[in-house]
């Protein structure tokens, strides 16, 4: 049997809880069903204090981190001081380069951004916050109007809730429609299928 593909998840002080804790969900119920594995990293190991108060643990440092496959940068107002922090970018660009797939959620996407991996790549953010993310990745083709992006081995959402519908859209990818539709169903969510769905881009006036 193959070995299981390893989800994880990067936190940072002031990571959006939805960000992280909607993804999870989803691939944490797969998990359940032997067909992952999920951990959380962070810079050091313990609990990190999220942008709404309550903490979570970092299961790994980044220097004890194993593999991962897969990737899930969330967002949240943390994000404005972890674009500067290089050892944190210098760590995820090299793991970004190894993983399998990479998704954002929300203004995550700024830090993969500072890291050049979308240089020339579509991706797409949280449209409140769309013009301070593409400033952080003027080599990006950023999407105006989209719930999330997949652009090759990347996986771009917009704001907090749409980190949901991206992990089901990469699990129906990796796995099978039928898996995450099951999973969608258990997590009594309506799943927005339609990656372009996107009616906040024209309340903050993006389109």
């Amino acid at each position: 049997m193959a070995d299981l593909r390893t989800f994880g998840v990067v936190l940072f002080k002031g990571f959006e809880l939805l960000d992280v804790f909607g993804p999870l969900e989803a691939w944490g119920m797969l998990a359940n069903m032997g067909q992952c594995k999920v951990t959380t990293v962070a810079e050091r190991s313990g609990a990190v204090t999220s942008a709404q108060g309550p903490k979570a643990i970092a299961d790994y440092g980044f220097t004890d981190c194993p593999h991962l496959d897969l990737i899930l940068i969330p967002g949240g107002i943390g994000t404005r001081e972890e674009i500067s922090n290089q050892p944190f970018l210098d760590w995820l660009k090299t793991r970004a380069e190894k993983a399998e797939v990479v998704t954002t959620v929300c203004t995550g996407t700024a830090i993969l951004a500072r890291t050049g991996l979308l240089d020339g790549r579509r991706a797409t953010t949280n449209k409140r916050a769309f013009k301070w993310v593409a400033e952080q990745g003027a080599k990006v083709n950023w999407v105006r109007e989209a719930r999330w992006v997949e652009d090759g081995k990347f996986a771009t959402s917009s704001g907090v809730s749409a980190g949901i519908d991206m992990a089901l859209a990469v699990m129906a990818r990796l796995y099978s429609n039928e898996t995450a539709e099951q999973i969608a169903i258990a997590m009594e969510y309506e799943w927005h299928r339609d990656a372009g769905w996107d009616p906040f881009a024209k309340i903050h006036g993006l389109v």
